[in-house]
């Protein structure tokens, strides 16, 4: 559904605009003496372009074809400032820069398919925004778990910045609402895909680091982060549920842990994987997911909550 309620004076607006060019289309074949068009087909009379219309003729076409192009720029350029208008709502931060959160929810098969170029998508700031996240998450790790080894801290900063952890980092923002992507991946469940969403909140972060400096940014990441009471157990990781469930088994060293897949459903495109956990061989847990590791982590995930 349309959340900009413009598609149907938008679909009006296009369609007098093709009657407009058919009125055209027809009067040019009229003036060659080609007479109409044969109703219910399309006419195959063997004549050159070039000899149909002549330079005025096509220039008017070419003009009303032009006319409809800028008119989807024109609507499409509206539902993306609606859109990013209601994202700097919903995470409560007004960009100075409006092209930088722009940047940061184009996914790679929107640019593609408006041919913006291998730039114009924000891969870019998903690198930049990774790194900020870490040092954000390392610092306050570094500066509230002082009690910590550095072997510790580094395990707990890879559960919070890891893909499963920023997955519902996004949902928690419905980030998945204000993604562009391509008909492809519309189609095909990406706007609640894990990568995508986790990519898009990186890059998300970096868009706040560059319109609002590194405090917009900390401002930004830290109440996403699990209280320090639970990280500083050592057995809260967040998203890397394989994990906690792994160190919960060791425990008793004469254990093991394993996983396998049971089922594979769906196309090439959308797949849907079914995982078992197993303690010992016998299976105590099921997930599923769109990639074998996301179905194993959901597994994990059963039997540790």
């Amino acid at each position: 559904d349309c959340i900009c309620g413009r598609c149907s004076r938008a679909d009006q607006e296009r369609t007098e605009l093709i009657q407009c060019l058919l009125k055209s289309y027809r009067e040019v074949c009229q003036a060659k003496g080609l007479g109409g068009l044969p109703k219910g087909r399309i006419a195959t009379a063997p004549f050159q372009k070039e000899r149909m219309f002549d330079s005025g003729s096509q220039a008017q076409i070419a003009m009303i074809a032009g006319i409809s192009q800028q008119q989807d720029r024109l609507e499409r350029e509206k539902y993306m400032e609606y859109t990013l208008n209601e994202l700097e709502k919903r995470i409560g931060y007004s960009f100075q820069d409006k092209k930088l959160l722009e940047h940061a929810m184009i996914h790679s098969s929107y640019a593609n398919e408006h041919h913006l170029g291998k730039l114009g998508c924000n891969e870019r700031l998903e690198f930049l925004g990774d790194s900020v996240l870490s040092i954000v998450v390392s610092e306050h790790l570094f500066e509230n778990l002082t009690n910590l080894p550095e072997g510790q801290l580094t395990k707990i900063r890879a559960s919070v910045v890891c893909e499963n952890a920023l997955y519902p980092f996004a949902r928690k923002i419905d980030l998945g609402k204000y993604i562009f992507l391509g008909k492809g991946e519309e189609h095909t469940g990406g706007r609640d895909r894990h990568s995508i969403l986790a990519d898009a909140f990186e890059a998300l972060i970096a868009a706040i680091y560059l319109d609002g400096g590194f405090e917009a940014a900390r401002n930004f990441i830290l109440p996403f982060i699990p209280p320090l009471d639970k990280l500083s157990t050592g057995k809260f990781l967040l998203g890397d549920y394989k994990t906690v469930l792994q160190e919960i088994i060791q425990q008793n060293p004469e254990e093991r842990v394993t996983y396998e897949i049971s089922d594979e459903s769906g196309q090439a495109h959308n797949k849907q994987f079914t995982a078992n956990v197993l303690l010992n061989g016998q299976i105590i847990g099921t997930g599923k997911g769109k990639s074998k590791k996301e179905a194993e982590q959901s597994a994990a995930k059963e039997e540790t909550n």
